[in-house]
């Protein structure tokens, strides 16, 4: 029997059936215990900010900034039992796959259904000490994730113990205010993968440009992306401003320019309070004009505040908004744009983004590297399913599976010593060189994205250590031969734990890895999260450990 799906979230509602804009504000659930001075304040904000009525959305983070906070649905549930719409975030760098899914069906009963789904900042160090980041999977497996809990209720699969399918309303972040062609691209492809995997509603990182506001939607327009979108606006402080202009906030941009303004403004009788609540006043305007569904406000929780800076709004008039976006566009030097530079900014019309001007980019080439064209070549003559060779190493691999383990082995040993030197092989098992131009997401990137970038480079550097970002690189490797506007056409890509220190030469031909997973997308099945293939995890299990499995230093199969 089909079970009932839950209750739609009032943002659902809201966005289906008014044409409203919508305003969501940011809460913390703060560090120390509820008697805690900042603690019982950002509670006692949050909690008045859902008596005023101001809010239609309240946001809860996850451990904002990597820092550990208090748990987010204990605030949260308040919140609710005050008849207050709540999004709770879900960050994939605390918890592995099965901690994130017993958390949502947590959250599932406790009556939560807006969920936002985010890799999240790296990790920072806590009271012991610095952790061991997670990032098992990311946002894009994340909401594959939420999409098949989601679905349980829709194909007649019965949830565990029985409890009633959530119907959680995902959404997901996009950061379109990038300097390079070559960052810039990359967020958009994820964006839109974002939206093929299931996230029906959208925020944007806080950014100072207008100009990228507008582009944002004529990207949707061209791409037929059709997803309600809220525009992030900072109310700015001095500090703040300081931190975001030395790149203390990962992915977020503030130039010299602007600094210098707040330098300016701060030095007012009121220390800049009433330009900065004017100034974000007129960034929502500018929104509202485009045609964003709401705004996403953070950097303060004050109803006062808050409710003069809308006050603020609703004094201007109905085209002010086009001015205002002559004002606030402060991108970096140099900044790479879609649109040309005399592409006029455009309303929304008829619920539609405008289509605009677009242009093709010049993005930088990364030199010819010797691993990306022996991957192009072994691909092509044996590894693509396609392939001349494929089912003779199908044929090889499955066999050697059946004989004494020494030769998979040393076939494995083999493997090893072409792409440890030429890719800084990890040995996962579930090789993604294919999917980021010969890059290895394991050892090459912090987060270990396999979907599209993470929102945190910096001019085409990872926020972690000064190495440039693995999309970056794919996208300026791939640009030669016409191939990086479709760098994520896919299926979301979801490493196989299980398969972790075997062949992924013979996981591949013998289909256990996440391409087998992919297939089964395209043709509608279901395979397990943590098993892309169509066998149980137990199976794979036993067919790799002992044959495929290099042992661990002590001799002996990992447990």
């Amino acid at each position: 029997m089909v079970q009932s799906r839950s209750p739609a979230s009032g943002l659902e509602r809201r966005l289906e059936s008014t044409d409203n804009f919508l305003f969501a504000v940011e809460v913390e659930s703060g560090r120390g215990p509820a008697s805690d001075k900042k603690t019982a304040e950002l509670s006692a904000r949050a909690l008045s900010l859902a008596s005023s009525g101001i809010a239609d959305l309240l946001c809860m983070t996850d451990n904002p900034g990597g820092y550990p906070h208090r748990s987010s649905e204990e605030l949260g549930i308040r919140l609710l039992e005050r008849g207050q719409d709540v999004s709770l975030t879900f960050s994939c760098k605390d918890h592995n796959r099965n901690a994130l899914e017993g958390r949502l069906w947590a959250a599932s009963c406790m009556g939560f259904r807006n969920v936002m789904a985010v890799s999240g900042d790296y990790p920072a160090a806590g009271r012991i000490g610095a952790p061991k980041p997670v990032f098992d999977i990311d946002s894009v497996g994340l909401l594959e994730l939420i999409r098949r809990m989601n679905g349980a209720c829709g194909g007649g699969e019965r949830s565990p113990s029985g409890e009633t399918p959530p119907n959680f309303f995902p959404g997901a972040v996009v950061n379109p205010f990038k300097r390079l062609e070559s960052e810039l691209s990359p967020q958009y492809q994820k964006f839109a993968l974002k939206v093929r995997t299931g996230a029906r509603w959208i925020i944007t990182q806080i950014g100072f440009d207008a100009r990228r506001s507008d582009e944002l939607l004529r990207f949707m327009r061209r791409s037929d992306v059709n997803v309600p979108v809220f525009g992030a606006v900072f109310l700015l402080n001095p500090g703040a401003a300081r931190a975001f202009h030395r790149g203390a906030v990962p992915g977020v941009v503030l130039t010299d320019e602007l600094r210098s303004i707040v330098e300016s403004e701060a030095a007012a009788p009121d220390r800049g309070r009433a330009f900065f609540e004017g100034f974000a006043a007129k960034q929502i305007a500018v929104l509202k004009g485009l045609g964003y569904r709401g705004v996403y406000i953070s950097g303060t929780t004050q109803v006062e505040r808050i409710r003069r800076i809308l006050e603020i709004v609703d004094s201007f008039g109905p085209e002010d908004w086009r001015g205002f976006a002559s004002e606030i566009q402060f991108a970096p030097r140099d900044s790479f744009f879609l649109s040309r530079p005399d592409a006029p900014l455009e309303a929304r019309s008829n619920g539609r983004a405008a289509t605009g001007v677009l242009k093709e980019g010049t993005a930088g080439v990364e030199g010819v590297s010797f691993g990306l064209v022996l991957g192009r070549l072994a691909r092509r003559l044996a590894f693509d399913p396609g392939s001349p060779g494929f089912r003779i190493g199908r044929a090889v691999y499955s066999r050697t599976e059946k004989l004494d383990g020494r030769l998979s082995n040393a076939m494995h040993l083999a493997e090893r010593a072409v792409k440890f030197p030429l890719y800084g092989c990890r040995d996962c098992g579930d090789c993604s060189l294919p999917d980021i131009a010969d890059l290895c997401p394991e050892s090459q990137c912090a987060k270990n994205q396999r979907n599209g970038p993470c929102g945190g480079s910096r001019d085409g550097y990872c926020e972690i250590g000064r190495k440039r970002c693995i999309w970056v690189r794919a996208y300026e490797r791939l640009k030669p031969y016409g191939e990086q506007q479709g760098i994520l056409e896919r299926p979301p890509v979801i490493k196989n734990g299980a398969l972790q220190g075997t062949s992924s030469w013979a996981n591949a031909f013998l289909g256990r890895d996440h391409r087998a997973a992919g297939e089964a997308v395209r043709t509608n099945a279901q395979p397990s999260l943590e098993t892309p293939s169509s066998a149980p995890i137990a199976a794979v299990s036993a067919r790799v450990s002992g044959v495929n499995r290099r042992p661990s230093p002590a001799g002996r199969g990992r447990g």
